[in-house]
């Protein structure tokens, strides 16, 4: 079982929430070109390593936040953010 530590609520079953993809800023709407869209939703890093993720607690909270994960081992850490 895979435990996800929500900020709110504590560790969790990872069946409680959501993958909500990468952490990271998005484009402005008004002022993104197409290329620049495209690369926002459709190319994503697959790294070996630690990875700053968003993630929604659907099940408990209904909050996002970002999360580290390795992507070998499936370890977590906080990062003392929330949204």
């Amino acid at each position: 079982m895979m435990l996800l530590p929500c900020p709110w609520c504590g560790p969790r079953n990872v069946s409680e929430f959501r993958y909500a993809g990468e952490a990271g800023t998005r484009p402005e709407p008004g002022q993104a070109t197409p290329e620049q869209w495209r690369r926002y939703l459709y190319f994503h890093t697959n790294p070996a390593g630690w990875v700053r993720e968003s993630w929604y607690h659907g099940a408990g909270c209904r909050r996002y936040f970002p999360l580290e994960r390795h992507t070998v081992s499936n370890e977590t850490r906080a990062t003392g953010e929330s949204r």
